[in-house]
């Protein structure tokens, strides 16, 4: 089925997670597969049919199918968007600085670095429990198009993993901004129930997957002279800031304030 998945062109850290994204390391300085958990192992299976977790599931997805159109919505068409530089600036508001990648070659290194560990670590995942995405067999609305995705892909969320191990690194860059950093990137994985592209619990194993990865990778050796050259890059850019766009952060601090993961 990995031959249903596509890879769309600037994908950070591999996040849909397709086996053409990292067949091998590059002589780039790309940190090897070893150097991460195997994540078939580290998580847990996904809910089953008929379990209360699935029913849960299914609940989620239907009710969610109503914020077509909303505010929440867009911003989750937007956080679908994973080009480098667009997922680095969706972390703008949560850091209170225009974060722009162009200025920080180094974070952009690291990102380069990581991407092929963690690609294969959670393309192993996917592959092996093979979990078909909540939208295949309906008509119900997505918030982006189904092609590329792989429609039994959806376990654990790969845009999470992205999305919240962007979270973890910036936090580890810059500690002092970590609370609204990982805040910001747990908005951004419930954006993908929002889309309707991953069930609950995919999201959720997504979270766990990116800590899992991004504990190892940032504690590797070889990685952290990249790390301390990205931190001052950021300290750069906030020693002469840009502000980011208010309306774009009202709107990412009410999805924080109104989670999907406890509200009914």
């Amino acid at each position: 089925m990995l031959s249903a998945i596509r890879l769309p062109v600037a994908l950070l850290l591999c996040a849909t997670v397709l086996c053409a994204c990292a067949p091998s390391a590059r002589h780039n300085g790309a940190l090897p597969e070893s150097a991460a958990p195997d994540e078939r192992i580290v998580l847990a299976p996904p809910p089953v049919a008929g379990s209360a977790a699935q029913i849960d599931d299914d609940r989620v997805f239907r009710a969610t199918r109503a914020l077509k159109d909303t505010p929440r919505w867009q911003l989750a068409q937007s956080d679908a968007d994973l080009d480098p530089a667009h997922l680095v600036r969706d972390f703008s508001c949560a850091a209170g600085f225009d974060l722009d990648l162009a200025q920080a070659p180094h974070l952009a290194t690291v990102l380069e670095r990581i991407r092929h560990a963690v690609g294969r670590r959670t393309s192993e995942a996917k592959t092996y429990w093979h979990r078909t995405r909540p939208f295949v067999g309906t008509n119900l609305p997505i918030c982006t198009s189904p092609d590329g995705l792989g429609l039994h892909a959806s376990y654990p969320s790969g845009h999470t993993t992205a999305g919240y191990g962007m979270a973890l690194l910036l936090a580890h860059l810059m500690p002092e901004h970590a609370t609204a950093l990982l805040q910001r990137g747990r908005v951004f994985g419930e954006s993908r129930i929002v889309c309707g592209a991953h069930w609950k619990s995919d999201v959720q194993a997504g979270y766990l997957n990116a800590s899992s990865l991004m504990d190892a990778l940032l504690a590797n050796p070889d990685l952290q002279d990249d790390l301390t050259a990205a931190r001052r890059e950021l300290l750069a850019m906030q020693a002469h800031p840009v502000t980011p766009d208010a309306a774009r952060c009202a709107v990412e601090q009410d999805a924080a304030t109104h989670s999907l993961l406890s509200e009914p």
